[in-house]
């Protein structure tokens, strides 16, 4: 996880290129809009987060050479590698969203009724974003034609977090209780806690190729 922080600060053209992103794509969406429905407004926030993730964090593994990963392989176990890659995607994605929903509340308003509930959710949607291109980027990068079975990869996992999440979502608009939302919450935390399960338990399997 150091190094990926040291990697970042070092690269700061990568992150500051995704911020732009974000910010560009906020402003866009008020210049085409203007003023959206509320059910637009979510639709467009996750849409926002769904291709920041992939910016941010598809690339974790796509990036190391085969020379670095045979000195990871040297210096530490594989349990390691993977825990350290999803704690910091998972950091870095919880910080892009706060960016993200701060300057889009700014610029596109906000129609939620039941903040902490979205807030619940934006948490637990990073979560799940950022473990599952983490996952998907691992297994990804042992293949030759990585962006596309990337793709192929990740769309069956981010569809269900995606429907969930925008469940959830509507209920924090509308302002309706937690216990309305509490199956959406458990399926999102259940998916969160698979995904790095699967990820600890499988990533060995592709250390050793």
């Amino acid at each position: 996880m150091l190094k990926d922080l040291k990697l970042e600060w070092r690269q700061k053209y990568a992150l500051n290129g995704i911020l732009l992103y974000v910010i560009s794509t906020v402003f866009l969406c008020y210049l085409s809009f203007k003023h959206v429905d509320p059910i637009t407004w979510l639709t467009l926030f996750w849409i926002i987060m769904l291709f920041t993730s992939v910016n941010a964090v598809a690339k974790s593994f796509l990036q190391e050479s085969k020379g670095r990963m045979l000195y990871y392989y040297s210096i530490s176990s594989s349990q390691s590698v993977i825990i350290s890659k999803l704690i910091y995607n998972i950091l870095l994605m919880l910080v892009l969203s706060v960016i993200c929903l701060g300057f889009y509340h700014v610029v596109m308003g906000n129609p939620l009724e039941n903040k902490l509930l979205f807030a619940v959710a934006l948490i637990l949607g990073s979560s799940g974003l950022a473990s599952s291109f983490t996952m998907v980027s691992a297994i990804a990068s042992k293949a030759n034609n990585n962006t596309t079975l990337l793709a192929v990869l990740s769309f069956p996992i981010i569809i269900p977090l995606l429907v969930m999440l925008i469940a959830v979502s509507k209920n924090a608009m509308i302002g309706n209780p937690w216990m309305q939302s509490m199956d959406e919450l458990i399926t999102l935390l259940a998916i969160n806690v698979i995904i790095v399960t699967v990820s600890y338990i499988l990533f060995p399997y592709l250390w050793r190729e």
